[in-house]
């Protein structure tokens, strides 16, 4: 007698959206392995396809040896590329590129030679290629005859001359509404926007935002086209370098790997530096409030507004700070910009600071009237609290504007000027601001 299946078992076939959903949560390799199994064959390739380079790394290091083969040099060049480099394992790394065809092996090689963040490492080798001397016909058959193999796109055809050198590039529809006997030389464009072979990936991503286009011809120093990047590679530069720009934002070192990819010793390893960094900064903050002692002992009530004003200038150096650093990301700041964003800042934190200084003013003066909190000199201690707002407000915005600037003249990631270390600064300068007010506006009453 056959047994139903219960609610609880697990279906022997897996779909490729229900692998989706649980492939995060999966960690062992074993884990990944049998789940990878237990897809449906025909959505296999698809989905092997579809995961990061990360993932697909990981992946294969999970799978069988005698599986690995087939999966690998389903990739093509660049991509495999990719995944080998998230291969921490150096044989590990070996073995898999031992895996690919020779003349697959050649293309991954060279690509591994170009650092993992510059044009080299993202281009593909499969690009399409014509001959200036060509006919629009003969172009055409060309291009069939390639597009049998695995070319990245066949939308642009690169007119290279006999050494390889760019000096053209030709659209499939402009041979396609020509006729036939014309020239590939009398058809192209010549004026090609291109990059070196060692451009930064996060200038790549700008000249494709820049000029809208599908893909960028990669030369070396001496104008040899060495490889194409298409707008589908540069979505996952552009979608890294913003998650790793947030994530210095935050104030800890950039992720490797997914986050539940990371193993924990390593994601503590990440956060632990800047951490330790913020809090010996913090430290600042108890020795200013060291400092001042004596006056809060007299004027108890001035530790009350502590929290307020430093907060107020911390968080406006969190905004100066994340705006200018994604103005940076995305080419709207350069250096020669620092003094009209000094300018604008000096304008933005007085205004923010007015606004804040204001409402601390009113704030204290209707607690006065209804509760009577601040006693005798609540005028002044209102005055002292709304002048270093405005103080510490403009200090945190000129700090947060202005650090990205000073990192990038240094040579150091703009983005390492995070949220929480404008922050920690003026955290300290703001306790110095609110004191040196106080002492000013409350002497020979309270102080």
């Amino acid at each position: 007698m056959e047994t139903q299946p219960t609610d609880r078992e697990e279906p022997v076939t897996l779909t490729s959206a229900e692998l989706v959903e649980r492939w995060s949560g999966l960690e062992e390799p074993e884990e990944l392995a049998a789940a990878f199994h237990r897809l449906e064959r025909e959505e296999s390739d698809e989905f092997f396809l579809a995961l990061t380079a990360h993932e697909q790394a990981a992946l294969l290091q999970a799978l069988p040896r005698g599986e690995r083969r087939l999966w690998i040099r389903l990739l093509a060049p660049d991509d495999a590329a990719d995944v080998l480099q998230k291969v921490e394992a150096p044989e590990l790394r070996e073995e898999l590129l031992g895996l690919l065809d020779e003349a697959t092996r050649r293309e991954v090689k060279a690509l591994l030679a170009y650092a993992e963040d510059a044009a080299g490492g993202l281009m593909s080798p499969l690009f399409a290629r014509v001959r200036p001397e060509s006919t629009a016909d003969e172009a055409i058959r060309y291009l069939r005859r390639q597009a049998e193999g695995d070319l990245e796109t066949v939308s642009y055809g690169y007119v290279l001359d006999a050494e390889q050198r760019l000096v053209g590039v030709v659209s499939l529809r402009q041979l396609i509404t020509t006729r036939g006997d014309r020239k590939v030389q009398d058809l192209m464009t010549s004026d090609v926007v291109s990059v070196r072979e060692d451009t930064d990936q996060e200038d790549v991503a700008r000249v494709f935002a820049q000029h809208h286009l599908m893909a960028i011809p990669v030369l070396d120093g001496e104008g040899r086209l060495k490889g194409i990047i298409t707008a589908d590679d540069i979505v996952d530069v552009v979608e890294e370098e913003a998650t790793e720009d947030i994530q210095k934002l935050g104030g800890m070192e950039a992720l490797d790997a997914p986050y539940l990819r990371t193993p924990l010793l390593r994601m503590v390893q990440k956060r632990a530096g800047w951490l330790s960094a913020l809090f010996l900064g913090e430290m600042l903050t108890a020795t200013a409030m060291a400092r001042y002692e004596d006056e809060i002992a007299r004027a108890v009530v001035l530790a009350l507004f502590v929290p307020l004003i430093i907060s107020s200038g911390g968080n406006s150096g969190s905004q100066a700070t994340t705006l200018v650093i994604r103005a940076m990301a995305l080419g709207e700041l350069r250096p020669v910009d620092l003094l009209r964003v000094l300018r604008r800042e000096v304008l933005s934190g007085l205004l923010l600071g007015c606004t804040l200084g204001v409402i601390g003013f009113a704030r204290i003066m209707i607690w006065q009237a209804l509760f009577h909190t601040y006693g005798e000199h609540a005028t002044r201690v209102a005055i002292t609290v709304a002048v270093s707002l405005v103080g510490v407000v403009l200090f945190g915005t000129l700090a947060g504007s202005l650090l990205p600037f000073l990192l990038r003249k240094l040579r150091f990631d703009p983005a390492s000027a995070s949220a929480p270390f404008v922050a920690t600064l003026v955290d300290v300068s703001g306790l110095v601001i609110y004191f040196s007010v106080a002492d000013l506006v409350l002497r020979g009453t309270m102080l």
